[in-house]
């Protein structure tokens, strides 16, 4: 029981960063694109990182997609569709 419980923790924590990556972007306006630069700045710094919200986004989206991976493996269509194999292996 224990050993899935850190094992749902792990893959969410995977998913979690990989969704980060793909959040990151969104809406970011740098410096250099609203016309003023910081002093002692890169120029391609974002004037509003917006982190709090992409942190919240990630959160939610990473949890949506933990529920379905586990939803399908839960109903058996990892196992029917995806890893047949490994299904026939099991079975006999």
């Amino acid at each position: 029981m224990i050993s899935s419980i850190v094992f749902g923790i792990a893959v969410y924590v995977v998913i979690w960063w990989i969704v980060l990556f793909a959040v990151l972007p969104w809406g970011v306006q740098s410096q250099a694109e609203r016309g003023r630069v910081t002093r002692g700045s890169e120029r391609g710094a974002p004037v509003k990182p917006l982190m709090k919200k992409k942190i919240a986004a990630t959160s939610v989206i990473a949890a949506i997609i933990l529920a379905i991976g586990y939803g399908l493996w839960y109903s058996g269509f990892v196992e029917q569709y995806i890893v047949p194999q490994y299904a026939a292996d099991r079975a006999g």
